[in-house]
């Protein structure tokens, strides 16, 4: 700090005087604070300036002054800025306020130029004041009381606060992100450090709300002619403590306190009142903080709430919460995907299914709205087990299936949200949005796409049958017990029944819609004598008959590698920017942005309709009306990751608004 003071006095001495002793004498006297050199120092100065004064005022403002600057020096440095202070506010020389601010303000840029001091010399001290105060770096150095007893004048009443003053706090209280300090000389200059400024995480942070309502001409027709039920669907991995205190490792880069539960949740909170959805859908819900904090909150917001926590020793899960004023509960169903003495489904996740009916305002008593199936999971994350992740998939489809298809055999609307640790584009994100998937000999990292492992060797492949049969779930994602009954009147004929028929003219045909496999199908069986038997004759229809059914078992098998259903899911979001022109982010682990949260919801299939492998859709009874914009990984690594003093998450919330066709009875 004494150094600090020392250069100061220097420079400012050096710009205001005219004589070529003042570097000796400062030369001379570094480092010692000999209180006569101070005053003689002092003294030159005030003789300078004040030569330039009318001779009328010149001996009182610089008797004045000496006396003022010399007590003030003696009882320290750290007086500096009040002696100064002092001394500007005398009438005598108040002429040099301009001046100072303008060498401070060229000691205060990082690369001092003269046109730029010549510039601010020709502004008024407000204005220059204002032009110095943009600097983003400053010295700190304590502020002076501007009351200075019997020097208050009509000269000085023009200037808020003292020059010199407002040159040393510059940009105090401006909000700026530091940025690199400047590069200073090392012997004779003012040491500056960067201001303590909070970042602007609300201003990088942003997300915008995009409102797709108006733009699908079929909308705008659609809510003309009927009405729309319109609500709004969040889904949020809040981060649960527990995982967090497992994995310190993960969050080197945030402040430790940040990292609290007692300061995220209120973050949590107020997140989710400020968005105020009607139904929400959250991944990592610790369970002592669900019954204790977050259910009597959510209550309190008008909530009702069901929760599922993991099997096994976890300590969290998933919770589904609903506005009761806006939806009332027809079913809910947990889901438990662990199934012991499987090797596909060993692992503790769990999902939700909840059917909602949605409550109608006053006056619509004569109208109808249809059923709104809301499913919550949270997937597996191991990259290298995308068998379990699909089969994990596959026991959510089939409860979906059950608990939302209608009587009729259609299904109500489906919203489908979720962690599902999987990236876009990848094979699991395709089976649920395209509604199929071919997995034979696929690598099992493969089907999530989170991390590449294809240079290690003896990687795990899916074969068929991807889970056993006595898992009760098909290959189309349904129960068996719940798919359609077989036929239980079909005749069942003997190998020997069936020979009488070897020779019949009816077996010589080939059928039209017979599919030609070659070497089985292709060869036009012979017609031969009676007498021959279907020993001799192996060319006969019965031996063809034959080899068909063992085709067709091999067929069978290859049918088995696929895995579908009949659900017609479609993104929300999608994935991403256009205007940034990178891809959407919903977290953020080790510095790596990825998308693996989802909000699908069920649309109509165009028909005929695919683009590059996908399926097209548009809305149908359920439609998008807008959707909470996501962010990219740059603009994240802005605010320093996940979770960072704004996000209290390491992942981002995902928000959209729909709207269910209201219909007569």
């Amino acid at each position: 700090m004494a150094d600090a003071f020392f250069t100061c006095r220097k420079n400012v001495l050096l710009a205001k005087s005219t004589s070529t002793k003042i570097e000796g004498i400062f030369a001379a006297t570094r480092g010692r604070s000999v209180q006569e050199e101070q005053e003689a120092l002092l003294q030159q100065w005030l003789e300078e300036g004040a030569g330039n004064l009318p001779a009328c005022e010149s001996a009182p403002a610089a008797r004045n002054g000496s006396a003022t600057l010399a007590t003030a020096w003696v009882e320290g440095s750290e007086l500096l800025m009040s002696s100064l202070s002092d001394l500007n506010s005398a009438p005598a020389v108040a002429w040099c306020a301009g001046q100072q601010l303008t060498d401070l303000c060229a000691l205060a840029s990082s690369e001092p130029q003269d046109h730029v001091v010549t510039e601010v010399d020709k502004l008024p001290a407000e204005e220059a004041v204002a032009v110095v105060g943009s600097a983003p770096w400053v010295a700190v150095v304590p502020q002076a009381d501007l009351q200075a007893a019997g020097c208050a004048t009509s000269d000085a009443e023009g200037l808020n606060e003292d020059p010199a003053v407002l040159a040393w706090s510059l940009g105090c209280g401006a909000e700026m992100v530091p940025t690199e300090p400047p590069a200073w000389p090392a012997q004779d200059a003012v040491q500056f450090c960067p201001l303590p400024a909070e970042v602007p995480y609300h201003e990088i942070l942003w997300r915008d709300w995009e409102d797709l309502s108006v733009q699908p001409c079929e909308l705008e027709l659609a809510s003309k002619n009927a009405p729309l039920f319109e609500f709004r669907v969040m889904s949020y991995n809040i981060l649960a403590q527990d995982l967090v205190e497992q994995g310190l490792d993960l969050y080197l880069h945030c402040p430790p306190d940040i990292l609290s539960w007692d300061y995220r949740l209120p973050n949590i909170l107020q997140e989710i009142q400020h968005w105020d959805p009607d139904v929400l859908c959250l991944q990592e819900v610790q369970e002592n903080h669900y019954w204790e904090q977050l259910e009597p909150t959510f209550k309190k917001m008008g909530f009702a709430c069901f929760y599922k926590r993991r099997t096994g020793r976890k300590t969290d899960g998933c919770a589904v919460c609903y506005k009761h004023s806006r939806f009332q509960l027809i079913s809910v169903s947990p889901i438990e995907y662990f199934r012991p003495g499987l090797d596909i489904l060993n692992r503790d996740n769990v999902g939700l299914v909840l059917l909602l009916q949605p409550l109608l305002p006053e006056g619509l008593d004569l109208k109808a709205v249809s059923p709104l199936c809301v499913a919550n999971t949270h997937v597996l994350f191991n990259p290298r087990r995308g068998d379990i992740k699909l089969a994990q998939m596959a026991l959510l489809l089939a409860e979906i299936d059950k608990i939302a298809k209608t009587a009729e055999g259609s299904y109500y609307p489906i919203i489908l949200c979720g962690d599902l640790n999987s990236v876009p584009d990848s094979p699991l994100y395709k089976f649920i949005r395209n509604g199929q998937l071919s997995y034979h000999g696929m690598p099992a990292w493969k089907v999530s796409g989170q991390e590449d492992f294809s240079q290690q060797l003896h990687t795990r492949k899916l074969l068929a049958p991807l889970w056993p049969s006595s898992l009760g779930v098909t290959d189309s994602c349904q129960y068996a017990a719940v798919c359609q009954p077989k036929k239980t009147g079909r005749r069942k004929y003997s190998r020997d029944f069936l020979l009488q028929f070897q020779f019949c003219d009816v077996a010589c045909e080939r059928p039209p819609e017979l599919v030609f496999l070659e070497g089985v199908t292709d060869a036009k069986p012979e017609i031969v004598s009676r007498v021959a038997s279907a020993r001799e004759r192996p060319t006969s229809v019965v031996t063809a008959a034959l080899n068909i059914a063992s085709s067709s078992s091999v067929l069978g098998k290859f049918c088995l590698c696929i895995i579908q259903h009949g659900l017609n899911l479609t993104s929300v979001y999608s994935h991403f920017l256009p205007q940034r022109g990178r891809p959407e982010i919903t977290t953020m682990p080790m510095g790596r942005g990825a998308t693996v949260d989802y909000i699908f919801y069920s649309a109509e299939p165009v028909q005929n309709g695919s683009r590059g492998g996908r399926r097209l859709y548009r809305d149908g009874v359920l439609k998008l009306l807008g959707r909470l914009s996501l962010l990219s990984e740059d603009v994240l690594l802005l605010a320093n990751g996940l979770p960072n003093p704004f996000c209290s998450s390491d992942h981002l919330c995902l928000l959209a608004s729909f709207g269910l066709e209201v219909s007569s009875l």
